[in-house]
């Protein structure tokens, strides 16, 4: 058995009872705090602890660039890709920035860029290819490569302890490979689903749309999900896969950004569905195929902030709102404690 094909593990049916009958004992009213409740009882679930916790963050970024950028479907040059991995080392990206602020470890893995890169300071670099083949009339990556791919982001997880996972994702080009995987899991429609990524005009979406539909003509009927990362995917997308099915087979709690990430995730789920119990969505991204994505999420987002950005930035966003459930949970007196009188029955 392939460890893609492993089952997800079982969430502690014990921990999340234990967290449940807990909320019931809090000073205040069953329920009133609505999302936050139940976000505590579900990191109970997954951490295997009644109080759980989420000290130890980790984040990866992902990095690649796309041959289907030959198309001009972005608005910004090739080299971007490798220019925000060096300003990923550097701490100037919106990511490394939310990681010091959030006191998580961050680290990038590097899957190949079309311009060379130097070794830098907390880049891996997993150089598979300078890019996917052009996804608009060959598949985008081999077998080969798509099993390398998804290697990178076991990688990226196995060898990490702690509290909650967050995947990131930087490739210029790459809001084209997702949109296209976008529709081919939900049965959507390029024009339903495409956006301006980096900053389209309507020009350029059209232009998008037109590339999608005849990567999806080309696609034709191979729609199992690995089939469908192989000839659409992107090395990012296919490593963030990866992850996330790790995330779910090692019982570490994974929150999801925003498109990009959430199609991976997706994907995930499609190839194993136990992978769903151990995702947290994090927000709705601003990219207009999200709306649509969304229906097919096993969960709704939590987070609604017109971000479009990437990186794992709207996840970043949300870990403080999943760190104030979980201080809550830990921290509130009960009735019992407090000398309050309970509800009467």
């Amino acid at each position: 058995m392939s460890w893609v094909e492993q089952p997800a593990a079982v969430l502690d049916q014990e921990a999340q009872a234990a967290a449940q009958a807990r909320q019931q004992q809090l000073t205040k009213p069953r329920g009133s705090l609505g999302q936050l409740e139940q976000l505590a009882i579900r990191l109970a679930g997954m951490q295997g602890r009644s109080c759980p916790r989420l000290e130890q963050v980790s984040i990866a970024v992902f990095a690649a660039d796309h041959g289907v950028t030959a198309e001009g479907i972005s608005a910004y040059p090739q080299a971007v890709t490798a220019e925000m991995i060096r300003n990923f080392a550097r701490g100037g990206a919106a990511i490394s920035v939310a990681a010091r602020a959030l006191g998580a470890q961050l680290r990038v893995w590097n899957l190949g860029t079309v311009v060379e890169l130097e070794p830098l300071p907390g880049v891996e670099s997993r150089l598979i290819a300078p890019q996917t083949a052009n996804l608009l009339h060959v598949p985008a990556m081999t077998d080969d490569q798509l099993q390398q791919a998804l290697g990178v982001g076991r990688e990226a997880v196995l060898h990490l302890s702690c509290d909650l996972f967050i995947g990131g994702e930087m490739g210029i080009g790459n809001t084209t490979s997702a949109t296209a995987l976008a529709a081919a899991l939900t049965g959507q429609t390029a024009a339903t689903l495409a956006g301006p990524g980096t900053g389209l005009d309507d020009q350029g979406i059209t232009h998008k749309t037109e590339v999608i539909e005849q990567a999806l003509q080309r696609q034709g009927t191979a729609n199992q999900p690995l089939e469908l990362l192989a000839g659409l995917g992107g090395f990012e997308i296919a490593a963030l896969a990866g992850a996330y099915l790790t995330c779910a087979q090692q019982g570490i709690p994974a929150l999801v950004d925003g498109f990009i990430c959430s199609v991976a995730a997706l994907l995930a789920c499609r190839i194993q569905p136990g992978v769903a119990d151990w995702l947290i969505f994090a927000h709705h991204s601003a990219e207009p195929g999200y709306a649509v994505l969304r229906q097919a999420l096993p969960s709704s987002p939590l987070l609604d902030l017109g971000l479009r950005l990437g990186e794992g930035s709207g996840a970043a966003t949300a870990l403080p709102l999943l760190r104030m459930a979980c201080a809550l949970h830990a921290e509130m007196a009960t009735f019992e404690e407090a000398s309050v009188s309970e509800k009467n029955e």
